[in-house]
């Protein structure tokens, strides 16, 4: 059986590239070594072989449902995965000691829970955002807060989710409707909807820390009155809080998540007969949407390796197909009757696996990069790595959760396109991959969003200083793969780099915010294919003059990003240098 992820690639990248071992040195990691890091990257390898990947079918073939009684059914696979990975204590892998964690650098946390998400997106999900809940609230709740349900979480008890969207809101925060009432005890009532929640019901632990969006009077209109709610499936005491199941959404992938819409208030658990959820604020009032973006930026980013590693798995299978399966004979051979050759001997099929490889692995780099800054902004003695670290995490984060989004799933697409006929069947594995992948651009913050997140706020912040701190970050590994011997790739990562800039600028020269952001989708892609080719000229300064088929693969692949991939933006660019107003003159009637 194929494994799901390249433990070499991961090796290369965290050890020859990040150098994840200089972490070492830390106070927070000195109880670490390289010899734990890789224990922890073999342990999660093997029980994502061995708990997770037997039932990715399974799941997406047999999905939750509701029971009459509003609770759920699912098969016993992933509870049994799930307590596995509870036991072996890795939901607490980032936390503090303080509080049960390993205090594990969240480069080698994320990298080791890329294992499980390659091996079966849906059941990986859970802890996933477990992690999340429980970061935020660690960070910004209460003493209490954090032994009642950070400690519980931790420990695999209680799993958590993030409640934001509504029926009617989607993306639209400022048009939620869940109010919250404050009580004479100090807690909340909650009443409204939420739709679309991952892991919103289940029966897999003994409690569900839910997370809510809410409104609270006094606060303003729009995202000003928003504040934040811990508010769980069951009350401290046990008692059942009136948090009902309403439904289940059918999705096209990600199948073994539950995806619920739930009522917060609605009477069908309040046997006292009260009105509303029971609800307990985190930090202050009106200032909900600060804290839970601490929670959204940590899944966009988590959202992004899940594609990342839909995209991996899907290309490490498609590679094994085509060497195995044969087919056609090489060109220009005269034999009829000569043995058909192995698919990968076909030069269309070599392109589509390289095109494969050079999105999965560089979108990897990217991720375990983005990853490594977590680690500087939150350990570093210094204040000015700190507040660059954070500056650039920032930049990066929009383009870290869609391009992976994108040209991951491009990845599993062409994985089936290799499998012929065979890969659009459910035989094969790669038709759930891509499945499984096509909610990524949706789910965190849509592919849109984002492209309005990095154009309209994260490269103009500072006044622009996020944008002048990432073009310094490329040209000094211009700069290092110049003398490198990359001279030529270097040269091209340049000229695109700064070409950004002049386009960055010439967008909002105009004054007019409309004109700027018509096209952010398309400087989105744009600036994620240069970053893309930051992060290859970075690996192949890492490869260096080192021999071998894995640094060779490497090159070419980067060879492959540079020729095919890097010449795309230069169109884009200039359909955005343009100022095009196509999209912004179209009228409604007109379609």
């Amino acid at each position: 059986m194929t494994d799901v992820l390249s433990r070499r690639d991961l090796d290369f990248l965290l050890y020859e590239w990040l150098d994840v071992e200089s972490l070492l040195t830390r106070k927070r990691f000195a109880e670490h070594s390289r010899e734990t890091f890789d224990a922890v990257m073999d342990l999660c390898a093997d029980l994502a072989h061995k708990h997770f990947e037997p039932h990715n079918k399974k799941s997406d073939a047999h999905e939750p449902t509701m029971r009459p009684d509003g609770t759920v059914e699912m098969i016993d696979d992933v509870k049994t995965a799930l307590d596995a990975y509870s036991a072996a204590g890795l939901i607490a892998s980032q936390f503090d000691e303080s509080v049960g964690g390993m205090q594990l650098p969240t480069t080698v946390a994320r990298a080791a829970m890329a294992w499980f998400q390659a091996a079966n997106a849906s059941t990986s999900s859970y802890p996933f955002l477990t992690v999340a809940n429980a970061n935020l609230i660690a960070t910004y709740g209460t003493s209490s807060q954090i032994d009642d349900y950070v400690r519980p979480m931790l420990e695999g008890r209680y799993f958590g989710t993030m409640c934001l969207s509504e029926p009617q809101a989607g993306s639209s925060l400022a048009d939620i409707t869940t109010r919250a009432e404050k009580q004479d005890d100090g807690s909340y009532r909650l009443t409204g909807t939420k739709m679309w929640i991952s892991a919103g019901d289940h029966e897999l632990t003994e409690n569900i820390v839910h997370l809510v969006l809410a409104k609270v009077a006094g606060g303003g209109a729009g995202v000003k009155g928003i504040s934040l709610f811990i508010v769980p499936k069951f009350l401290p005491d046990g008692t059942r809080n009136d948090v009902a199941l309403v439904g289940l959404n059918h999705k096209m992938g990600n199948r073994g998540t539950t995806n619920t819409l739930l009522a917060f208030g609605d009477g069908t658990h309040s046997p006292s007969g009260e009105s509303g959820a029971i609800g307990f604020l985190v930090g202050e009032e009106h200032r909900g949407l600060t804290y839970m973006f601490h929670m959204m930026n940590e899944a966009r980013i988590g959202v992004g390796f899940l594609a990342i590693a839909l995209g991996y798995v899907g290309y490490r299978k498609s590679v094994e197909y085509a060497k195995v399966r044969t087919q056609g004979r090489a060109l220009g051979a005269k034999d009829s009757l000569a043995q058909p050759v192995a698919l990968i001997e076909h030069a269309d099929v070599r392109r589509m696996l390289l095109a494969q490889k050079s999105y999965v692995e560089g979108a990897l780099a990217l991720g375990l990069y983005c990853s490594r800054l977590v680690d500087e902004q939150d350990t570093t003695d210094d204040d000015a790595v700190r507040t660059e670290s954070t500056l650039l995490l920032d930049v990066l984060t929009p383009i870290a959760k869609s391009w992976p989004s994108q040209w991951c799933l491009e990845a599993n697409s062409l994985a089936i396109q290799v499998h012929g006929g065979y890969g659009y069947t459910r035989d094969y594995d790669v038709e759930q991959y891509y499945r499984d992948n096509r909610l990524n651009p949706i789910h965190e913050g849509t592919h849109g969003i984002q492209g309005l997140d990095l154009l309209g706020r994260k490269v103009t912040m500072q006044n622009g200083a996020g944008l002048v701190l990432l073009v310094s970050k490329i040209s000094a590994t211009v700069d290092a793969a110049r003398g490198a011997g990359a001279g030529e790739f270097a040269d091209l990562v340049d000229a695109a780099t700064r070409r950004v800039g002049e386009v960055t600028a010439a967008l909002w020269s105009t004054g007019d915010p409309a004109v700027a952001l018509a096209n952010s989708t398309v400087y989105l892609e744009a600036v994620g294919h240069v970053v893309i080719a930051w992060m290859w000229l970075e690996q192949l300064v890492a490869v260096g003059d080192k021999t071998g088929n894995f640094y060779d693969g490497k090159r070419q692949a980067a060879q492959y990003f540079f020729r095919y991939e890097l010449p795309k933006v230069g169109p884009q660019l200039d359909l955005l240098a343009s100022l095009d107003h196509t999209t912004l003159d179209m009228s409604p009637d007109w379609f």
